[in-house]
């Protein structure tokens, strides 16, 4: 396979993130035909039963350079073109090796990427379905089958490299055989951390709420409403308030605990008291129960933070930032033992870029505009006061209300990579370069195992072949 070692590395850049499906109508309904009526998207490989179309290759191409890591150059079409053949090669050899992923393990996914869909669509289905003329199910399932395909093909290669880990002295080694007019340059970076608090609703807020849902299921009970009515009307669920709150069947465990310990409970068409779970306060009713399996239907409304809970996440925040001041306590340990935040708090509260776990970020992997602002007008090594900011709810994809104190702990300036100043993103790459070989070997093997097919246009590729030494 021609170049393979530099090829798979691009592979790395599709196994974290799956593209929001709201792309993927966009970019395939005009890629279908054209006006004169001959097919322009096309069958160009074949694995076993799996295909790659031509827009799925264009659509991974531009992903890949979107992603590719600053200062190092960007993947060629060819090179796009074999990390895919090598995902649907992954894909039909699980099927052979019995690698299993369980829909237990892409339901959640599955339901926070819709979700994240519908928010674009403000949340409402009606307008969702009528975007995409196919229905929320059918929409859910073709989710699933993207993530499920992901995950499997995570699995497989997580087997193939394991915990491959790098010494210092292949790092170095990696770096000498770069040619010093070849090192990549780099754009100025800086190191930001954060610790964050989100407001919880009060009880008082959340007596509130059960008092509502309380007021509905009595009204349902002497008659003078629907549950279907009552949760279109109410219920704050994007993914089922339109079919009257109905979330279809599902097997124990694939549900929040708290929810499905009230469903159980119930007998068929029962509605149960309030419960709450992560995603707010829920009203159920059990419609159907089956052996491995139950259908229940729910209004869901979600108590939210007040005025005087943001201010008291406010004040809690800044007395924190003074004891840092202090110096009673590092900005690491608070952010470790305070900070609401999972994926800064393990980190002494600091932004990784997301490609190396270096804590140095460009204003490329500095996603956040407004936080990118917000430092802009910061000195290095100051700590802000708490400021509020929303974020998105990484569940629901809801926009939720958050405090947060910022850390500007130092900046770099653009340079030529070099081992002191670099020696994260060096090691990111030694580690790709070393886990690629050992998808190289896995591949050499692997592709006389399965039926490959290729376009004859994508011979220039090369895909099958090895390099010659």
């Amino acid at each position: 396979m021609n170049n393979l070692t530099k090829t798979l590395a691009v592979i790395l850049c599709f196994l974290s993130t799956i593209t929001v499906y709201a792309q993927e109508k966009d970019s395939t309904s005009t890629e279908e035909t054209k006006p004169s009526g001959q097919i322009l998207d096309k069958i160009i490989a074949k694995v076993d039963n799996y295909i790659i179309l031509e827009s799925d290759l264009q659509k991974s191409y531009l992903e890949a350079i979107s992603q590719s890591q600053e200062g190092f150059e960007a993947p060629s079409r060819c090179e796009v073109f074999e990390s895919l053949l090598v995902n649907k090669l992954m894909l039909a050899k699980a099927e052979i090796d019995s690698v299993i992923v369980t829909d237990a393990e892409v339901i959640m996914d599955v339901n926070q990427r819709f979700n994240m869909v519908l928010q674009q669509f403000g949340g409402n289905e009606e307008t969702l379905v009528e975007a995409y003329g196919k229905t929320a199910e059918q929409l859910k399932s073709e989710i699933h089958d993207l993530v499920k395909e992901q995950k499997t093909i995570a699995k497989m290669r997580s087997s193939i490299v394991q915990s491959m880990s790098v010494s210092p002295a292949e790092v170095r080694e990696f770096y000498n055989k770069i040619p010093k007019d070849s090192l990549p340059f780099f754009s100025a970076e800086v190191s930001v951390g954060q610790i964050v608090k989100k407001p919880a609703p009060s009880r008082k807020e959340k007596d509130r709420v059960i008092k509502q849902l309380n007021d509905i299921k009595q009204q349902i009970l002497e008659g003078e409403v629907d549950f279907a009515s009552m949760a279109v009307k109410y219920s704050e669920d994007p993914g089922s308030k339109n079919q009257g709150g109905d979330l279809g069947f599902f097997r124990k465990g694939e549900l929040a605990p708290e929810y499905e310990a009230m469903a159980l409970s119930l007998r068929e068409g029962e509605i149960g008291e309030p419960v709450e779970s992560q995603f707010g306060i829920h009203l159920i009713q059990l419609l159907e129960k089956r052996t491995d399996s139950f259908n229940t239907r729910h209004i869901l409304i979600k108590p939210r933070p007040t005025e005087q809970d943001i201010a008291v996440a406010e004040r809690e925040l800044d007395s924190l930032r003074n004891l840092i001041k202090l110096d009673s306590m590092s900005f690491a340990k608070a952010a470790k033992d305070f900070s609401e935040d999972r994926n800064t708090s393990d980190n002494g509260g600091f932004f990784s870029d997301p490609t190396t776990g270096a804590n140095r970020l460009s204003a490329r992997t500095l996603e956040d505009p407004i936080l990118y602002f917000t430092i802009d007008t910061m000195q290095v090594g100051t700590i802000s006061h708490a400021l509020r900011y929303e974020e998105q709810n990484q569940r629901t994809g809801e926009p939720e209300k958050a405090v947060r104190l910022l850390y500007f702990k130092n900046e770099y300036p653009a340079h030529r990579a070099n081992l002191e100043d670099d020696y994260e993103k060096l090691k990111a790459a030694t580690k790709k370069q070393k886990e690629s070989e050992a998808l190289e070997d896995w591949f050499k093997i692997a592709k006389d195992e399965v039926y490959i097919d290729i376009d004859p246009a994508y011979d220039r590729c090369n895909a099958l072949k090895e390099d010659e030494d």
